[in-house]
């Protein structure tokens, strides 16, 4: 169905009162829109990839219950978000609305959060496709061994590719997000009904419900303790708040959607709400499937584990392969998200070289926002070559950490930001009315907490001043964060406050 010539009028009279002219081309329907949130919410790519980071701090029940708990936290930080994307719907997106109401710092410095976030997570979807891509060679090939350096190979040869696809698939790229979207929903059907019916035998309820573990390290391994419950259980929600990431792209996407100050909002807020009913039926199934617990343990924690020890070769092959697609779209749109978003922050001089940045090709493809942005998450992930001590991939957990905290607290500025501004808030069509309150600082707090949590140790062998200690197991988010966020913060007092003045209109009166 093709919307009418005076929708395409008002969205294109909103993005110029915005200060913006039509640049990149509107062919996005409200369905797309929500397809490439949902598409990089992907609970086919983070309900496996950080699975064993849930396993291994508080086990089945940072899955069961944890995983529901969290979601309702991050609902009510989609609501917060698609108010404002309603009122600003550009593809600056999050930075944008800092700026217009806080000012240029405030919109500098989410941009750049925002920025970091959007390329961790693009680096760490790509780099868990690689991981379960390995797994099929490493059981299909012969003499393919399966090592790092080969996953590490597998990740660079899946970046490209979604650079590729990016730069010149832009004609379909909406397609195929739609097409993400079918794949993710039947492919977990398929994956759910695989685990009820094939495996000769399941888990209790009980068990899923109420069994704990801590494979930590922490507190001697201990799943009663203080520090199990204040410490141990809050780190293994990381599975949660890394799978349902990521939905700002229907902000970053919103100059490319019809109608998209109504499309973007409800697309944010139900590729959350989607994802959250799904990604919980299909990790019950995992753990309902997870019978032999040792080999898990030995494993890590790992998903495939799980897989391995449950079905049948053909069956293990065929959910592995269908979880690979799954994430391979997700990469896909990742980097469709984060090169909106580089492409807005550089239009408005937000970046080094934003000249450069914000060119679009004659198809209206920011080409070099691409290019920029998968570099960047292939430097990002470069410690992913060292194998930690205790065999987990904490090199990717950390990569993951800086996403979540890059991409949240990105979120929280303009949350907070509308909160202070109270009525003086003009709303678009989506609004949450009086309830902006409550729910806003419910977001806020919950951001805080998570961001905190996510900057501190996995292992006790990545605490400084351990006995054990030992650099591979460092949680380098903290680092990356904040050698970012100093470099930021020196670049806006040498010159960042006399070219960025936060929105730079280039349409005139």
């Amino acid at each position: 169905m093709t919307a009418s010539p005076t929708v395409h009028d008002d969205d294109e009279r909103r993005l110029a009162e915005l200060g913006y002219k039509q640049e990149l081309k509107r062919k996005w329907s409200a369905f797309s829109n929500f397809a490439i949130s949902f598409s990089i919410i992907s609970i086919l790519a983070g309900c496996f990839t950080t699975f064993g980071q849930a396993w291994n701090n508080g086990g089945p029940v940072a899955i069961s219950w944890g995983w529901p708990l969290i979601s309702i936290f991050i609902l009510l930080i989609g609501f917060a978000m698609s108010e404002l994307v309603s009122a600003y719907p550009t593809a600056g997106g999050i930075y944008w609305w800092a700026s217009k109401m806080g000012g240029p710092v405030h919109g500098w410095f989410t941009g750049w959060l925002n920025l970091i976030g959007l390329i961790a997570v693009t680096a760490s979807v790509d780099y868990g496709c690689a991981t379960f891509l390995n797994l099929v060679l490493t059981n299909t090939v012969d003499g393919w061994d399966g090592t790092l350096n080969q996953v590490f190979l597998l990740f660079v040869i899946i970046l490209v590719l979604h650079g590729l696809i990016n730069v010149f698939g832009q004609p379909i790229i909406h397609t195929l997000q739609n097409v993400s979207v079918w794949w993710h929903v039947f492919g977990a059907a398929v994956i759910v009904l695989i685990l009820m019916f094939v495996p000769e035998k399941h888990q209790g309820v009980s068990w899923v419900f109420t069994e704990t573990f801590n494979n930590s390290g922490f507190a001697d391994g201990s799943n009663s303790s203080g520090m199990f419950w204040l410490y141990v259980l809050p780190l293994g929600f990381l599975l949660t708040q890394y799978t349902i990431t990521g939905f700002d792209a229907c902000a970053h996407v919103s100059e490319e959607t019809v109608g998209a100050s109504r499309a973007a909002a409800n697309g944010l807020w139900q590729s959350i709400a989607y994802s959250a009913v799904g990604g919980w039926i299909l990790l019950l199934a995992l753990l309902f499937a997870a019978t032999d617990v040792p080999a898990i343990n030995e494993a890590a924690g790992f998903s495939g584990a799980v897989l391995e020890t449950s079905l049948s070769s053909g069956f293990f092959k065929a959910v592995i392969i269908i979880s690979t697609v799954g994430q391979f779209f997700c990469g896909m749109s990742c980097v469709t998200s984060m090169s909106r978003m580089t492409f807005a922050f550089a239009r408005d001089r937000g970046l080094p070289g934003s000249r450069v940045l914000s060119k679009v090709d004659r198809n209206g493809t920011p080409v070099n926002a691409i290019i920029f942005g998968t570099v960047a998450g292939l430097f990002l992930t470069l410690p992913a070559l060292y194998e930690a001590p205790n065999g987990a991939p904490l090199a990717f957990y950390a990569v993951v950490s800086v996403a979540v905290i890059g991409l949240y607290l990105a979120f929280l500025i303009p949350i907070l930001l509308r909160l202070r501004m109270g009525d003086r808030f003009q709303p678009g069509p989506w609004t949450l009315g009086r309830k902006y309150k409550v729910i806003g600082w419910i977001a806020a707090i919950e951001i805080i907490v998570v961001s905190v949590y996510f900057i501190l140790p996995f292992s006790p062998a990545g605490v400084p001043g351990n006995a054990d200690f030992d650099w591979k197991a460092v949680n380098y988010a903290p680092i990356a964060v904040g050698v970012v966020l100093l470099a930021v913060a020196a670049y806006w007092f040498a010159s960042g406050r006399k070219h960025f003045t936060g929105m730079r209109s280039n349409v005139s009166e």
